[in-house]
């Protein structure tokens, strides 16, 4: 049975967990270290615990690091559900309604009234930096946040796609064409059900080490590692296909972030729409992991770009990879077509993304 916190939160740009698994299998043994410095929605890591290996990842996008911190440090489910009940408890609807004026249009066309109260509080109460149990309240919310509620009552907004925030503007030019209005729902139940859905499939007793923090910042990690990493299983952003400024724009508002989208929220890392700026940056990626790598380590590498050839991306990371401490040569390669890309179901005929590279380097 697969286990069901890999589908914590639906998340855009993510690789399957048989892409980590197979290559973990191949490349490594128990107890050795796996890292994913781009850890996205915490596939490998998770996997790595899973098959017992330890884990470590990093994501400078803030959603990225509280859903993989969820999935690899979940405390055992009667501490989350004490927590959540507290959290029921405190709740007073009219103590929000001064915070509910004060938010955007979108919001209230986006959510029932109720519902946003709920949303408010948690967004308010929320302790998921620091706290274990309050981390996979807020990982559980953060899947649950937006989606198809037409479909499902695990939504908890009106009509959106679950694996990107859609812009308030486009939002709500679709919901009045289609008459569609927010769900009532009680946010706490939706977060008790998940969670009991989720932990159906116990969590792996081990826990990772997960920071919130740009790649370039891994030498500077190094001494909190639990060892020299063995082996590297990640997919960089891709070039001008995605911006989690924008793309994940609720979700960041949810964590603390801004009541609006912006291109200019957080690091620029997650699409350059220069290939030569791209380059460097992957090249930075090189230059960090050679602070981090064990003797003769493995990195995997998923890329995809809009724009480039296949081969384009190969050479652009074997070029790129000489910047890393130690040589790293290429030893297999395999490129594969898009079928079924998410972005057909929110934005149909869109350019994005047409194929996807692996690269399996070793170094030396």
């Amino acid at each position: 049975m697969r286990h069901r916190f890999h589908s914590l939160c639906p998340y855009y740009a993510m690789f399957p967990e048989r892409f980590a698994e197979e290559w973990i299998e191949r490349l490594t043994a128990p107890g050795e270290v796996v890292m994913d410095p781009f850890c996205g929605r915490g596939t490998t890591p998770f996997q790595a615990l899973l098959m017992g290996r330890q884990a470590v990842a990093s994501d400078v996008n803030p959603v990225a690091y509280c859903v993989t911190k969820a999935k690899t440090r979940a405390p055992a489910l009667p501490v989350v559900e004490r927590r959540l009940r507290v959290l029921a408890k405190g709740f007073a609807a009219d103590q929000w309604q001064g915070v509910l004026s004060g938010l955007p249009e979108f919001f209230h066309h986006a959510f029932h009234p109720d519902t946003l109260a709920q949303i408010a509080y948690l967004r308010d109460r929320l302790g998921w930096r620091k706290s274990d149990a309050d981390c996979m309240i807020a990982a559980i919310v953060l899947g649950s946040l937006h989606g198809e509620s037409h479909r499902s009552p695990a939504y908890l907004s009106n009509r959106m796609p679950r694996t990107i925030s859609t812009k308030p503007a486009y939002s709500m030019r679709y919901w009045a064409a289609h008459g569609c209005r927010a769900p009532q729902r009680d946010a706490f139940s939706v977060v008790r059900d998940r969670l009991f859905f989720r932990y159906t499939t116990p969590p792996p007793a081990a826990r990772g080490h997960t920071w919130n923090e740009d790649v370039r910042k891994l030498p500077e990690l190094a001494g909190r590692f639990p060892g020299p990493v063995s082996c590297v299983v990640t997919s960089p952003p891709y070039l001008g296909v995605t911006h989690y400024g924008e793309d994940q724009w609720l979700r960041l508002w949810f964590l603390g972030g801004a009541s609006r989208p912006s291109r200019g929220c957080g690091s620029p890392d997650d699409r350059y729409h220069g290939a030569a700026r791209y380059w460097a940056f992957i090249s930075d990626f090189w230059r960090a992991l050679g602070a981090v790598l064990a003797p003769r380590a493995h990195v995997v590498i998923r890329l995809g770009a809009h724009g480039l050839h296949h081969d384009d991306i190969i050479d652009g990371l074997k070029l790129s990879a000489r910047s890393a401490e130690r040589p790293a040569k290429l030893k297999t390669h395999y490129v594969s077509s898009i079928r079924n890309r998410q972005t057909d179901v929110f934005r149909p005929g869109s350019a994005g993304c047409a194929f996807e590279v692996d690269c399996h380097f070793a170094v030396t």
